[in-house]
């Protein structure tokens, strides 16, 4: 095997994470959720079941009309519903709905198992050193060009299923 060529980094990052993407999308399809709903719903339990329509399209790198449309959708499904926040009269939160728990279990129950699969002939050395390269390089790209730290660090763990 030829050695790795560093200016593929980009397209070999990206392509992994649409091709994961996908994988998880075909296996969540069944149960009536698009891409953009499953990852919705992931990203308010992983945010508390309190972020704002703003935090959410944050997290998810959508623009807030592209959210709103998907929250309609998601709310007339009765997955979530929009509250005025307490603390600013502007925004809403979103809140998931009780019918939400049920599919958010199988939407982490799936993603483990494919993480499983995906991952399963690769060694636990090999695996560390991604994730500690990886992170390196995700922590450098958040910093603003003044060196402070833009706050999108709490992707991490959101952006892990998705």
């Amino acid at each position: 095997m030829p050695p790795p060529n560093i200016n593929e980094l980009g397209l070999v990052l990206f392509g992994t994470a649409r091709a994961w993407r996908t994988r998880l999308d075909q296996r969540l399809r069944p149960l009536g959720l698009s891409q953009g709903k499953w990852r919705t719903l992931m990203h308010l339990s992983q945010g508390g079941n309190k972020l704002t329509q703003k935090e959410i399209a944050e997290r998810m790198g959508i623009e807030g009309a592209t959210l709103a449309g998907l929250l309609d959708r998601l709310q007339n499904d009765g997955w979530v519903e929009r509250r005025g926040s307490a603390e600013d009269r502007r925004c809403k939160t979103v809140h998931l709905q009780r019918r939400s728990k049920a599919v958010l279990d199988k939407i982490f129950n799936t993603a483990h198992d494919l993480r499983a699969e995906l991952i399963e002939d690769i060694s636990q050395r090999d695996l560390e050193a991604c994730i500690r390269v990886l992170s390196k390089i995700r922590d450098k790209a958040e910093r603003p060009a003044n060196g402070a730290r833009n706050g999108r660090s709490d992707l991490t763990k959101a952006n892990s299923l998705s």
